[in-house]
């Protein structure tokens, strides 16, 4: 298992809180445990926000639950499904140490507004962070009457931890074409925040100008299959909930990502995507930044697989305000020493032959390129400022999933597992630990230590005993007591 300071690192770089980093850990060994299982993992297939995140897309929002579609109606039995995680529980713990309580596998089979059987379940998990009273838990849902179009995907799991399995994990999941057409399906049929989160980041995607055809015919047999019609933009719009839409934009969204990009930025795309999809009409494809005078190392890449950098500025955050269309505002140093601010689009991480990371971003309000060296950035702040690209988007840009160096190693697979770790021992208690927040005074360099992700700021002296405007702080690290 990995310790406290991974969790926050990884906490600094997204600009998460450090839970919800641990839990996207836990997902990545449920998965694996769920993947190994010898009969889950050959039936069970992966799909919903979390198989975008973990299998598509490298910058994306954080999900939290588990759906599944299970092809097989005895896998939907309670006693059944409880004892097949008793046994992915202890083969997660021997692999990893995080601890799955037997007690605490929980899964509950009821008939759904369709008339079918559908299955949730929950469980409890002890990670890295150990905190006390109730342990957090993972949602699953388990859904069976699904019309399946087209044949699962196997995709490896994007799990940027140092103690990723040695061989990765895969897991059976939805193809890209069926995922962006259920996707479509949801939104027409439910119109929920996460919905037109996904629908628009799945357009952006690059794979879609390869597989329009697939994605609209998956679509038309999803929509028959539900007795809906083939959504448009005038449909969506005179639904009822097309109100709460908006208002839930932000309750259901906000935990899940760093700075949640406005409703309308994600509203008003939607044309191109009917247009896209409908009309044949073809995306925009801007062309690459240009280099910019420095000797630039053609054969780097940046690492798809989302990771902690440790550089002076959350790099991670820089790669989600791209994936997203957001400036981000710099605390920069040029080579003369002098402090600048520059809100810029960014679009591309470059290395240079002789070893500096570059960020080749457009100076929003001039619509310069410019190139700035990452060790020059001091601080990096993502705005709700979007934008709309000139050049591809490099940072967000599929690659070769590459990963940490590993220093343990991991056989996935419950049957025959082994591992080279000895397991810990069991306990049934826990120590009073938890995380604590640590904010910067951006006017007087004050730090407040806070239980909760908060940077407000109460009224305050600085280090003289003077009173401080200081409202806002900036957040430094995430320790543990």
């Amino acid at each position: 298992m990995i310790d406290r300071q991974e969790i926050s690192d990884f906490s600094r770089e997204f600009g998460l809180a450090a839970n919800v980093i641990e839990k996207d850990y836990v997902l990545g060994w449920l998965l694996a445990g769920i993947s190994g299982h010898p009969e889950l993992g050959s039936s069970w297939i992966f799909k919903g926000g979390t198989c975008l995140k973990k299998c598509y897309f490298e910058t994306y929002r954080f999900s939290e639950d588990l759906d599944f579609t299970v092809v097989q109606s005895d896998h939907q039995d309670e006693a059944f499904l409880v004892e097949a995680f008793k046994q992915i529980a202890d083969w997660v713990y021997d692999a990893s140490g995080i601890e799955i309580p037997h007690e605490l596998i929980r899964f509950d089979v009821y008939t759904n507004p369709r008339g079918k059987m559908s299955v949730q379940g929950r469980i409890g998990y002890r990670g890295p962070l150990r905190p006390g009273g109730d342990l957090p838990r993972v949602k699953l849902d388990l859904i069976g009457d699904e019309l399946l179009v087209l044949d699962p995907s196997s995709r490896e799991v994007h799990h940027p931890y140092t103690d990723r399995p040695n061989g990765g994990i895969s897991v059976r999941c939805f193809s890209f074409e069926e995922v962006f057409a259920e996707k479509i399906r949801a939104l027409a049929e439910r119109l929920r925040p996460r919905d037109l989160y996904d629908v628009i980041h799945l357009f952006r995607h690059d794979s879609t100008k390869h597989s329009r055809e697939l994605i609209l015919s998956t679509l038309e047999k999803k929509c028959a299959f539900k007795g809906i019609p083939l959504p448009t933009l005038e449909f969506l719009a005179d639904k009822p909930e097309r109100a709460e839409l908006e208002t839930e934009w932000e309750n259901m969204l906000w935990h899940q990502v760093p700075v949640l990009p406005p409703f309308e930025q994600f509203w008003q795309e939607l044309p191109q995507i009917f247009d896209w999809l409908y009309r044949t009409i073809v995306k925009p494809a801007p062309s690459a930044m240009p280099a910019m005078g420095r000797a630039v190392d053609v054969s780097w890449h940046p690492p798809a697989m989302a990771q902690a950098w440790h550089a002076s500025v959350p790099l991670e955050l820089i790669r989600y305000a791209a994936a997203n269309r957001l400036c981000v505002q710099l605390n920069y140093t040029d080579a003369k020493g002098i402090q600048k601010n520059p809100v810029i689009e960014p679009y591309s991480l470059r290395r240079t032959k002789d070893g500096n990371l570059l960020l080749y971003a457009v100076k929003y309000e001039s619509g310069e390129d410019r190139a700035y060296r990452v060790d020059r950035i001091r601080g990096a702040k993502v705005t709700k400022i979007s934008f709309i690209p000139r050049y591809v988007v490099e940072l967000t840009t599929p690659g070769i999933i590459s990963a940490p160096p590993l220093t343990r190693t991991r056989k996935t697979g419950i049957t025959g597992n082994t591992a080279t770790r000895k397991p810990k021992k069991r306990t049934s208690g826990f120590g009073s630990y938890g995380p604590k927040y640590v904010f910067r005074c951006m006017i007087c360099g004050r730090k407040f230590t806070r239980k909760s992700y908060d940077a407000a700021l109460n009224q305050h002296k600085n280090r003289q005993g003077y009173p401080c405007p200081g409202r806002t702080g900036i957040y430094v690290t995430t320790k543990y007591q």
